[in-house]
């Protein structure tokens, strides 16, 4: 899942684990290797929307 992050914000995997890293507290742990729905939403209003997807 980290991969397709990466992809939406365009930027390396690294890069995208450290950003996630620094608001690890807020996410919680991953079910398995997928975040939730609530996860995701955590990581769009830390992060912002990902200019891939604006319209």
């Amino acid at each position: 899942m980290p991969g397709e992050l990466a992809k939406l914000y365009k930027v390396s995997h690294p890069t995208i684990l450290r950003w996630i890293k620094g608001i690890g507290e807020k996410l919680g742990k991953r079910d398995g290797q997928y975040y939730s729905v609530k996860q995701i939403e955590i990581i769009f209003e830390e992060l912002g929307l990902p200019k891939t997807i604006y319209y």
